[in-house]
């Protein structure tokens, strides 16, 4: 059941184009005991679909610069490649550290700037 849910949330919050592997990956880690290299692929291959159809919604609604998102993935294809070729050739646990590493700087991030709207 705590693996439909996981699914369920990461799925919510990637068709918002947030990024669901900040819920996939550490449920992986630390629910199914997962190794970090493994668990990035997992959600690589999950956020596919998810992807796909996320984005037909945000066609839909006009909310995708066609010429800007190719440029963009074009250049993401190529620093996909090379990150991959790091997060294979690094110790997990390195690699476990730069990503929370990484979703603490987003959340300190995210913090400060909602406590910037709000004191304009």
């Amino acid at each position: 059941m705590i693996n439909i849910l996981t699914g369920f949330f990461s799925g919510i919050i990637s068709g918002m184009g947030i990024g669901g592997g900040a819920i996939l990956i550490p449920a992986l880690i630390f629910i199914e005991k997962i190794g970090q290299q493994t668990a990035q692929g997992i959600n690589l291959t999950y956020f596919i679909p998810t992807a796909v159809f996320a984005l037909f919604v945000h066609i839909k609604n006009k909310s995708v610069r066609v010429k800007t998102a190719l440029i963009l993935g074009g250049c993401g294809v190529l620093g996909a490649l090379l990150g991959a070729w790091i997060a294979t050739a690094i110790d997990g646990g390195l690699l476990r550290r730069m990503f929370g590493g990484f979703l603490l700087f987003v959340g300190v991030y995210e913090i400060l700037k909602g406590i910037r709207i709000k004191s304009c």
